[in-house]
């Protein structure tokens, strides 16, 4: 399972995605916390890192070691590692270019526990369709908006139908977001970056079903919707 960050919460979906995050302890037979390979912790990794001395096995991974040009600053952050007392390896690894990854996998292997064959061997994830296509879609608009519009982006496929006559399905999407600006700015001039948006999630969607799409896509406003624990639950985030 890959949690969500920890960070400092800004709104109330920030504080759910780390409830999520330090909910998931008890259901893993072993847990890997990433670190920057320098400076202060965050009161939100600070968090995690007391409900791990609380919780199972875990393991240290500092990334971005490719970064670095003071191995001094290196050995400090593992003593403050080894100081917590809840991580059974503190390993050293750069995601980038690979540097540590393998010893990872070889100190994760032992910790694996046979169980059920839980899902089909051609299964990639076990998210629905729906999901996967609301993600297709909220991944285009941040791609192509870049910093104009924050993460304050949620989507929501109101309709899925395959047509009985043809292979084709439709598929309508609400693109939500916090304010009449950012409305604007997803819509863009004469609707272009709207077009943008549905033709790459399309062939993206088109691509993971196997099928062609014919794709509706519509931008409202909700505002503040973040920090609104009505709209939370009616946008599918759900407490933990």
């Amino acid at each position: 399972m890959d949690t969500p960050g920890i960070h400092a919460a800004r709104n109330k979906l920030d504080a759910r995605m780390t409830q999520t995050a330090a909910a998931s302890l008890k259901d893993v037979d072993v847990t890997m916390m990433l670190f920057e390979p320098a400076g202060d912790f965050t009161d939100a990794e600070l968090t995690m890192v007391k409900a791990l001395q609380k919780g199972g096995p875990a393991i240290a991974v500092i990334n971005k070691v490719d970064l670095l040009d003071n191995f001094a600053a290196l050995e400090a952050r593992k003593k403050q590692l080894e100081e917590f007392g809840c991580f059974d390896h503190i390993v050293t690894i750069s995601a980038k270019d690979g540097t540590g990854c393998d010893e990872l996998f070889a100190m994760l292997k032992p910790y694996g526990n046979e169980g059920p064959h839980y899902f089909d061997d051609d299964a990639f994830t076990d998210m629905p369709e729906k999901e996967l296509v609301a993600e297709l879609v909220r991944e285009k608009a941040l791609l192509f908006l870049r910093e104009e519009v924050p993460h304050g982006i949620a989507v929501v496929v109101e309709r899925f139908k395959e047509r009985p006559d043809k292979d084709l399905i439709d598929i309508d999407v609400d693109i939500y977001c916090e304010r009449k600006s950012h409305k604007g700015m997803i819509i863009g001039k004469g609707g272009q970056m709207l077009k943008k948006i549905a033709s790459a999630a399309r062939m993206d969607i088109e691509e993971l079903l196997g099928v062609k799409v014919n794709l509706q896509c519509w931008v409202k406003v909700r505002e503040d919707w973040r920090d609104n624990e009505l709209q939370l639950n009616s946008l599918g985030f759900a407490k933990p």
